[in-house]
């Protein structure tokens, strides 16, 4: 994501959204201040200009575990955090989109790749950096992929060849290892777990 103007309102670290901190008014540009506003419970960025409450949400990740042929679509990222290890192909959800859209178009923008999406399948809570992954299944209409400007590479791996040691996230690694255990089992399921700091 670009800083540009959410960088001013926003006051962004460089480990935007882990550690964001609101300095100035998106309405008006004034100064604000930390408070909890009448009626509330938390504290909130609140601008004694105008008025206005600047709420903070978790971010929303979706991706996809991209099946063909047996083998699961993996990309090296090309970007912080993490850049040169291998995930799954995800990205922040836009608004204006479902979940299964952003699988979709996270999967084609970072792999290339068409997919068709069957069920969601897992869910991490990842509280302290205030970030919600989710990923679905899903399948390539057909075997053509290639790098997206946000990866390295892409390749499809099979189970016993996907560099663990070198994935990204840990959300990725949990993702992966129920989406195998389930796929011996030839039973999917829902996943859903928290992750804390290390």
């Amino acid at each position: 994501m670009a800083v540009g103007i959410l960088g001013y309102c926003y006051g962004l670290t460089e480990n935007f959204p882990m550690s964001s901190v609101i300095q100035f008014c998106t309405r008006c540009g004034t100064k604000v201040s930390f408070r909890i506003p009448n009626g509330d419970t938390l504290p909130r960025h609140i601008c004694d200009s105008c008025g206005h409450i600047h709420y903070q949400n978790p971010h929303l990740i979706v991706g996809c575990v991209v099946e063909w042929d047996g083998k699961i679509l993996l990309c090296r990222r090309a970007i912080e955090p993490r850049f040169g290890f291998w995930t799954l192909p995800a990205g922040f959800m836009e608004n204006g989109e479902t979940t299964a859209e952003a699988a979709r178009r996270e999967t084609h923008e970072e792999a290339g790749a068409i997919v068709e999406i069957d069920a969601p399948f897992a869910m991490l809570s990842i509280a302290h950096i205030n970030q919600v992954h989710l990923f679905y299944r899903g399948r390539m209409v057909k075997p053509e992929y290639f790098a997206g400007e946000e990866s390295l590479e892409v390749d499809l791996f099979l189970p016993g060849e996907i560099p663990w040691e070198e994935l990204a996230f840990r959300s990725v690694t949990m993702c992966l290892e129920n989406y195998l255990s389930d796929r011996n089992k030839n039973s999917f399921g829902f996943h859903e777990a928290s992750l804390g700091p290390l």
